[in-house]
């Protein structure tokens, strides 16, 4: 299953000292291609400029293949663990074949402590199996479509 991930910094709302510059998508592409799990399973897209004829940048997408056997897992808990670890406010939006977007929010991550941040990751690798059935909307928690942590 191929997954795309992008990464976006909040410009309108960033916390006080951060640095934007770092924290980008070859940042968390590099990341992700450092966990065991991961390796050879993470690259950036080629085709992710606009579409022909479209104006404006093009976004860069991170591409991650995933299979059967807590791949998901890994993948999930890195994207958390990503977030909790980087200065400013970031969003990672995940989205899955079918077109299903999960976006995580480092400002709503960054305060969870470890059981709150693993109970979340778990939560995104089952909304990232192919046979999970769409996330529901309005949540309101650390992510759409992911239930917030207890």
């Amino acid at each position: 299953m191929r997954i795309g991930l992008t990464v976006r910094a909040d410009e309108r709302n960033p916390s006080p000292g951060a640095d934007t510059a770092g924290a980008g998508p070859d940042d968390l592409r590099r990341w992700l291609a450092g966990q065991p799990g991961l390796r050879g399973r993470v690259r950036r897209a080629t085709d992710s400029g606009p579409p022909p004829g479209a104006m404006g940048a093009g976004t860069d997408v991170i591409l991650a293949l995933l299979e059967p056997g807590g791949v998901a897992t890994v993948l999930a808990g890195a994207v958390v663990a990503w977030l909790q670890t980087r200065r400013g406010s970031r969003t990672v939006t995940i989205t899955r074949p079918d077109g299903t977007e999960i976006s995580v929010s480092s400002t709503e991550v960054g305060p969870l402590d470890a059981q709150q941040a693993s109970e979340l990751a778990a939560r995104l690798a089952a909304a990232l199996e192919p046979d999970a059935r769409a996330p529901e909307a309005g949540g309101g928690g650390p992510s759409d479509g992911v239930p917030p942590a207890s």
